[in-house]
């Protein structure tokens, strides 16, 4: 499914929004994740971090969760990760996993910068040869 470029737009600034909620006393880096639903819902998430550093979760995990736990059945279609560096940045190994699990391979993950500047990829291509549940069986 292709999304318009203002749904693409509202996607991202909903990302920027998510970002400024960001709980980042330790590295500063503020970044925030926005998921467009099936249903057109956008749920967003912001990275939260812990001292214990094993304790901190991602943005995109945090919108992932926060999907999941209130649109259960709905199908995440596209995906805006926006952070507040020089360069956008990608999403982590452990956030890939988890996205492989409740994304199609084909859900498109775009990534920004504060300065605008954009890279999109597919999940399949961010995560190739992914491990995943049709390897459990």
């Amino acid at each position: 499914m292709k999304i318009s470029q203002k749904q693409l737009s509202d996607l991202v600034k909903a990302a920027q929004k998510a970002s400024k909620n960001s709980y980042s006393p330790y590295s500063k880096k503020k970044i925030g994740a926005a998921l467009l639903l099936e249903n057109k819902k956008i749920v967003t998430g912001c990275n939260i971090e812990n001292a214990s550093y094993g304790g901190t979760v991602c943005a995109e995990r945090v919108a992932l969760w926060k999907s999941l736990s209130e649109n259960p059945k709905a199908k995440v279609t596209e995906i805006a990760v926006f952070s507040n560096e020089a360069k956008p940045w990608s999403p982590c190994g452990m956030c890939r996993q988890v996205m492989i699990e409740f994304c199609d391979i084909k859900t498109r993950i775009h990534l920004v910068n504060k300065s605008g500047i954009q890279k999109t990829f597919t999940l399949g291509e961010l995560l190739p040869e992914a491990f995943n549940t049709s390897d459990l069986i």
